[in-house]
């Protein structure tokens, strides 16, 4: 996103949010009630609606924004005469050092397309595959990444994909495992033609991202759907993830959270129990896990309880521990890997160069 689609953002943000203005709105000016609460989660100060504080956070992190708030900002500020800065990139975070993706369609429903970078000339290029996240609900292969993550990825030899999958309630968790799976499938059988290396593959993923390749390795049946194993991974790597252990997750979650685990996970233990990767953590899993996280009390909690099922299973984990504190922590792994100087980003290229060699 350009700084002036980041500027317009956060001045529409702001002044939706200043109490006021929340006060009397109009009925039909008001954004979504989930739009609202994204941002006094992301940018909100102990509870704090500060006016200035608010345009500054939004225009550093209105990435972090899910598309439809960012859509409905944007519908905000056309309103207001901001037409032309509005329809400016559209609010896509266009990569830096990396081309323009191939975009790819491995299924039927409009979402289940994915971008695929692959270095230039390369015939068999390791595959990192990428699950945003968005809390299950929401979210996009556009804005999936920070910026530097594709073109790390493409420097490091390596092909990326960003994909997107169905989303809640529309299609159910166990669809979107299902998805990827089947974006995985999708590759790795037109690997010659891509110049991917079906042999050398990372599923990585974060926040609701981090859940899904979770459960994807270490419940094989969505791979087994797809036509593939344990044995077609190499690694997985989840990023921030804190619904490792769903029914453990949910009983500690507040109001804002817990009515999106219970959107996704419903109210069902079986089903929680049978969503929950450190519940699947004995062998087999997928060979090799690093669980990266922030100082997210929950986070890492649940990532340190994953890895140490998934040691008491056999499998291979390391765990990274980094600074940053709440969502703007959890946004910040998410937007700055692959950045050289971010504390994590050494960390993962040592472990990916280990895993896909």
């Amino acid at each position: 996103m350009n700084t002036a689609a980041k500027a317009m953002i956060a001045v529409a943000a702001a002044a939706v949010l200043a109490t006021p203005i929340l006060a009397h709105q109009r009925a039909g000016a008001r954004l979504p009630a989930d739009c609202r609460e994204e941002i006094v989660a992301l940018c909100a100060q102990n509870g704090q609606r500060d006016r200035a504080q608010m345009r500054s956070c939004l225009r550093e992190q209105a990435g972090e924004l899910s598309e439809p708030c960012r859509t409905a900002l944007r519908e905000r500020m056309q309103a207001r005469g901001g037409r032309e800065r509005a329809a400016r990139r559209g609010g896509i975070v266009a990569p830096i050092n990396a081309p323009a993706p191939q975009t790819l369609s491995y299924g039927s429903n409009p979402l289940q397309a994915l971008d695929l970078w692959v270095p230039e000339g390369a015939k068999s290029a390791p595959l990192v595959l990428f699950v945003h996240g968005g809390g299950w609900k929401r979210g996009s292969k556009d804005n999936a990444t920070g910026r530097s993550l594709p073109g790390h990825m493409l420097e490091q030899g390596y092909s990326f994909a960003s994909i997107n999958y169905r989303l809640v309630p529309d299609a159910t968790v166990e669809q979107q495992a299902a998805d990827v799976a089947a974006s995985l499938a999708y590759l790795l059988k037109k690997a010659d033609s891509l110049g991917i290396d079906r042999s050398r593959v990372v599923l990585t993923g974060h926040s609701a991202g981090a859940h899904l390749v979770a459960l994807v390795g270490t419940d094989e049946q969505y791979l087994r759907a797809a036509g593939l194993s344990f044995a077609d991974i190499d690694g997985v790597m989840p990023n921030d993830g804190a619904a490792y252990d769903v029914p453990t997750q949910m009983a500690q979650a507040g109001r804002f959270m817990g009515r999106t685990y219970e959107q996704a996970f419903g109210t069902d233990p079986a089903r929680q129990q049978a969503l929950s990767p450190t519940l699947h953590a004995a062998a087999p899993n997928a060979p090799d896990f690093l669980l990266l996280h922030v100082q997210r009390a929950d986070g890492a909690a649940q990532a340190n309880a994953l890895a140490a099922e998934l040691k008491r299973g056999g499998t291979r984990v390391e765990i990274g521990s980094f600074p940053g504190t709440g969502l703007r922590g959890h946004a910040a792994i998410n937007r700055k890997l692959g950045e050289p100087d971010y504390p994590a980003t050494p960390v993962m290229d040592a472990w990916l160069a280990k895993v896909l060699g």
